[in-house]
């Protein structure tokens, strides 16, 4: 019997700030394991009550992406508890296309900074363009200091690991500028009105705001869909997807072929340039 308790669960999640996992992922592990115990509330009885859980989830009706996205959490979690049980992941081939309505294309990007400029909201347009041309993730935009201007580059903790980027002369000018002119002299460029660094609840809220005025489909407008942009712009502008890891902070390039998959419509003309229907 494996028993889960509270307060093993409230140690998992004190581990997981220790190792510097983002806000966003802790809150996702949390409600996975605490999927897990809805599940078996006693506890784990043996290996084959733990498998029940994936087909417990699948009938659930989560999707297989899902089901693997909710064992990977229960994973770390029953190896933090030192148990060698694991969970084996459903067998999904992976899409060799985006969805149509998940790809955010360069046009919808413009689109996002024109209305955040036609609203007078110059700070969203630049948090927009920032988050875009780094590839930065949400919980990464507060290593952009008025320091890293200077210096024309930044540096990144994420997740045990420290990267440096280059920010574009480009960016830098225009990030200078809105420093002066907000008097912001040291620290994170974009804050609240209380001075502390833009959190991802801030951001999301802004950027399904503007999707409307955009006109842009809203499940297409959320800050890491801004990192796949950067990442397919990058990868068809250069073709070097160990280069674009690196830039990423990738721990793997298998993780970095998922952000660099073409769009529906692309793939679709490509195969017709095969010429194979007679």
């Amino acid at each position: 019997m494996l028993s889960i308790t509270t307060a093993s669960l409230d140690a998992f999640i004190k581990h997981l700030k220790e190792q510097e996992y983002s806000p966003a992922t802790i809150a996702k592990y949390a409600h996975d394991v605490q999927t897990l115990i809805q599940y078996a509330p006693e506890g784990i009885r043996d290996k084959e009550h733990l498998n029940g859980f994936r087909a417990w989830l699948e009938d659930m009706g989560y999707s297989g992406a899902s089901v693997n996205s909710m064992l990977g959490a229960v994973n770390c979690f029953l190896a933090f508890l030192g148990s060698d049980w694991r969970l084996k992941y459903v067998r999904v081939q992976r899409r060799a296309f985006l969805p149509a309505d998940r790809e955010l294309n360069r046009k919808e990007y413009e689109s996002l900074v024109s209305a955040a400029l036609e609203q007078g909201d110059r700070r969203l347009a630049l948090i927009v363009q920032t988050l875009c041309a780094l590839g930065l993730r949400i919980s990464e935009l507060k290593a952009v200091t008025v320091e890293s201007l200077a210096a024309g580059e930044a540096s990144i903790q994420n997740k045990g690991k420290l990267r440096t980027i280059l920010i574009p002369d480009a960016l830098c000018k225009k990030l200078r500028a809105w420093c002066g002119e907000r008097g912001i002299s040291e620290g994170c460029v974009f804050v609240t009105r209380s001075g502390r660094a833009l959190d991802r609840s801030n951001v999301w809220k802004m950027l399904k705001r503007l999707a409307e005025a955009a006109r842009v489909l809203k499940k297409k407008v959320f800050p890491h869909n801004l990192r796949h942009l950067f990442a397919r712009t990058h990868y068809k502008k250069f073709k070097d997807i160990v280069r674009l890891a690196d830039i990423l902070g990738h721990s793997s390039i298998d993780t970095t072929r998922i952000y660099t998959m073409r769009s529906g419509k692309e793939e679709r003309r490509q195969l017709g340039q095969l010429r194979l229907i007679l």
